[in-house]
């Protein structure tokens, strides 16, 4: 299935059950969870992060940031995953509640 390349998050239809909170993966704080909505762009980067598992509707859960601020720790399908910011960028999401996650299957 291949992804629609979109030039910002905000061209996503939101969905019914959830908030049209809509941001960069790279805008979520340590402990803050999402679901991933598309991703922004149509190049080797976007496939890359396709074939990493950042696809609709996956989970994201926000680790930690390294001292400066780059890379981001996240935890999505059961493993983790650092990104650098100019590519968590390119992943929009939708914020979930404050611990949604942590119940919930990746």
């Amino acid at each position: 299935m291949a992804a629609t390349p979109l030039s910002s998050c905000s061209e996503l239809t939101p969905r019914a059950d959830l908030k049209p909170d809509r941001v960069g993966l790279d805008t979520l704080a340590p402990g803050e969870s999402a679901l991933v909505c598309g991703l922004t762009g149509d190049g080797p980067i976007e496939r890359r992060l396709l074939d990493l598992g950042l696809l609709p509707g996956t989970r994201v859960l926000a680790l930690r940031r390294a001292p400066l601020g780059d890379p981001i720790e996240y935890e999505l399908r059961g493993y983790r995953l650092c990104l650098r910011r100019s590519e968590a960028r390119r992943v929009c999401v939708e914020r979930e509640a404050a611990g949604a996650c942590a119940d919930a299957p990746r």
